[in-house]
């Protein structure tokens, strides 16, 4: 048995590295995103002197332990404002002074626009500050080069574009991180070290020291499988099925209820409506799937490859019935 889970373990991070531009000692298994964020906000020791920058386009994952960490050390969080989906290169200069740590989106859930990663990390390591990208809404949708970005840490999870099982997250560290600065996980088990039975343990180099102990293999053995699949479709022939749905809804939905922007960039649409909770409801009743935003009165649609232009059609007029 042991053995069999360890093989899913490795051929995991070995899938998951080659997805995102990586190499498998690069990467962790996680149970989900905001497990990764936290495996990241807790290996740090933080004082009242330290300072966060997370933007306003953030899910909860990327601002409850941040709140957490203001809470109990006295961290400053700094909210980086924005607008339609769009952050400021000079805000995020401003906001990255004196910084510890700067956590964004590379796609947001709120607006489906991407983010400049690479801009934004640039100006976040030249004040200092080490990057957390949340990349959850990225990989099976839209290309991803971690190296390109050149973040501290990645985080991510299988269960959404990628469609794989509920509990395969994952976490990028880069390269030598440890050797520029100190992390030390909040648990520890013989899958964090060396050797487990060591007088004196020692962490595993990189990203490695973030596992722990025994842990099911199932959700990886799915997010393997799902890997495989989109491999077999290939990323590009699901990236342009995609922007074709994605632009047949947008096209059939007035400029003054787009709220992503009128141009492709992802699979997430965002559209207001009077009563999102209500048509969320009403939607649902009609085997359409979609969900309100905690922002805006809008609900989002997430669409993906496996729909049809009948579907995006029969959710364009559930929407002119609004």
């Amino acid at each position: 048995m042991y053995p069999a889970a360890f093989d899913v373990y490795d051929d995991a991070r070995t899938a998951v590295a080659g997805l995102l531009g990586a190499e498998p000692t690069d990467i962790a298994l996680t149970e989900s995103t905001t497990d990764g964020i936290n495996r990241v906000a807790t290996a740090i020791d933080w004082d009242e002197t330290d300072v966060v920058v997370r933007t306003d386009l953030e899910h909860s994952s990327g601002i409850l332990p941040w709140q957490r960490l203001e809470r109990e050390y006295g961290v400053d969080v700094r909210v980086l404002e924005t607008e339609a989906g769009r952050l400021d290169l000079e805000d995020v200069h401003a906001a990255a002074d004196g910084a510890t740590l700067f956590c964004v989106s590379s796609l947001t859930w709120t607006h489906g626009t991407r983010l400049p990663v690479a801009d934004i990390v640039d100006i976040a390591h030249d004040a200092g500050a080490l990057v957390l990208v949340d990349a959850v809404q990225a990989p099976g949708q839209v290309p991803i080069d971690v190296r390109q970005w050149g973040a501290d840490f990645v985080v991510g999870s299988g269960h959404k574009w990628l469609v794989g099982p509920f509990g395969s997250g994952f976490l990028y560290v880069r390269a030598g991180l440890e050797d520029e600065h100190e992390l030390v996980p909040a648990a520890i088990g013989y899958r964090s070290v060396v050797d487990a039975n060591a007088d004196e343990y020692r962490y595993e180099a990189g990203a490695r020291r973030f596992e722990v102990g025994t842990a099911s293999p199932v959700a990886h053995a799915g997010l393997l499988e799902a890997i495989d699949c989109l491999e077999e479709i290939g990323l590009e022939s699901i990236t342009d099925r995609i922007e074709t749905l994605t632009e047949q809804l947008k096209a059939g939905v007035p400029d003054e209820q787009l709220l992503s922007p009128r141009a492709y960039e992802s699979g997430l649409v965002t559209v207001a409506v009077d009563d999102p909770e209500a048509t969320v409801e009403r939607l649902a009743e009609q085997n359409i799937v979609v969900r309100t935003l905690p922002g805006p009165d809008a609900i989002r649609a997430s669409v993906h490859a496996y729909n049809t232009h009948e579907e995006i059609e029969t959710l364009l007029e559930a929407l002119r019935m609004a």
